[in-house]
């Protein structure tokens, strides 16, 4: 059997005011590329379809086109809700998924039926799926209740319930078939891509690999968005985003993974490069040196090496109209000494502010004209 398994596509994301939507239109064209080449028998993609639990109709029309053309390579398509996605609104979708041929997981049901789905490949391969979407701590409680959790057992830890959860959707895993599990968590022993949401990747919602069994053949994950490979009984691994969200990202490489499995060996994995999307790039100078830089088409943040002052942003731009992120290098402020408290009594407001702008690195002859005109009209 083989599995492509793609999670984080974050559809709609905006960088620094920058639309991304042209990117996402290429990566995931690219994805259905892959696709068609690969022929995987299924498509898993973990979660964050959407940047926002409120997409616009473009982020929508993006991801259900994408759906629909993994769906027409002909691959089962299983995809469940992350944190940034709003899982009763993809619920909302499923019927028009139903009727595509997709099958989308947003909520975790009431049901333990409504997250295990099974299939067979056209080789006749028999294969059962776990789909546990993205459960906040909010909810774990609530959810284990479902499954008739004594009062004790639901005053445990998040990683518990999840623990509990998984346990009770994996009883039916055994060897005659190819047993899967997709999730959207964050893993103890996971490395974060930089780019995910810290509330939902702090220690407290971490759980360990050991909350999944040893007769799962692979485990899918999605949330941090670095490709890897976390230890644990059986193959757990992440797939990362398709294209790096931020610029704590740069340095990821873009892909989709590849899985082999049958029902008596071990998953294989290889990965498929994205590279459709625009890079991200941080580049540090003077403005002289910011000069002779290329940006090669890539996305820029940028640290200048110089002291604050009106226009300089502007002056960066003008030299890297790529340049979505401007700021003054962290050294520069830090090897400020940090100048006494002036003498407030007695002085001109004009003199006040001076010392302010002494005080931040920041003297500009300009500024205090500004400052000179606007506090003229205001006191006049």
């Amino acid at each position: 059997m083989r599995i492509l398994h793609t999670s984080d596509w974050h559809v709609g994301k905006v960088l620094k005011g920058q639309s991304r939507m042209d990117e996402h239109v290429a990566v995931l064209g690219q994805v259905v590329d892959i696709a068609r080449s690969e022929r995987p028998d299924l498509v898993l993609v973990a979660g964050d379809l959407f940047d926002t639990a409120a997409p616009t109709p473009d982020a929508t029309r993006v991801v259900t086109r994408a759906l629909s053309a993994l769906r027409g390579t002909g691959a089962d398509v299983v995809a469940i809700a992350g944190n940034h996605d709003n899982g009763a609104a993809l619920d909302a979708l499923r019927g028009w998924a139903e009727a595509a041929g997709i099958t989308l997981r947003g909520s975790v049901r009431d049901r333990a039926a409504d997250h295990l789905i099974s299939g067979r490949t056209t080789a006749g391969e028999e294969w059962r799926l776990v789909a546990l979407p993205f459960l906040s701590q909010r909810y774990a409680v609530r959810a284990t209740e479902m499954f008739a959790l004594s009062a004790a057992e639901a005053t445990q830890t998040y990683a518990d319930h999840v623990g509990r959860l998984v346990a009770a959707l994996t009883e039916s895993f055994d060897g005659n078939a190819i047993n899967l599990i997709t999730a959207h968590l964050t893993v103890v022993g996971g490395v974060l891509g930089g780019g995910e949401r810290d509330a939902h990747t702090i220690q407290s919602y971490a759980v360990p690999a050991t909350v999944f069994p040893t007769g799962a053949h692979y485990v899918a994950l999605g949330h941090l968005h670095r490709r890897q490979h976390v230890l644990g009984p059986c193959p757990v691994h992440y797939s990362g985003s398709p294209l790096a969200i931020d610029f704590g990202e740069e340095e990821n490489t873009p892909s989709v993974t590849i899985v082999e499995a049958t029902a008596t060996t071990a998953a294989k994995t290889r990965d498929v490069p994205i590279t459709s999307a625009t890079p991200l790039r941080t580049v540090r100078g003077t403005l002289d040196e910011l000069s002779t830089v290329d940006a090669g088409g890539a996305w820029l943040r940028v640290y200048v090496n110089e002291k604050p002052r009106a226009g300089l942003r502007e002056a960066v731009q003008e030299l890297l109209p790529r340049a979505l992120e401007v700021r003054v290098d962290p050294g520069m402020l830090a090897a400020q000494a940090e100048a006494p408290r002036a003498q407030r009594s007695g002085r001109a407001p004009r003199d006040l502010f001076g010392d302010y702008l002494d005080s931040k690195g920041h003297a500009d002859p300009d500024v205090v004209a500004l400052f000179d005109r606007l506090y003229g009209e205001v006191s006049g």
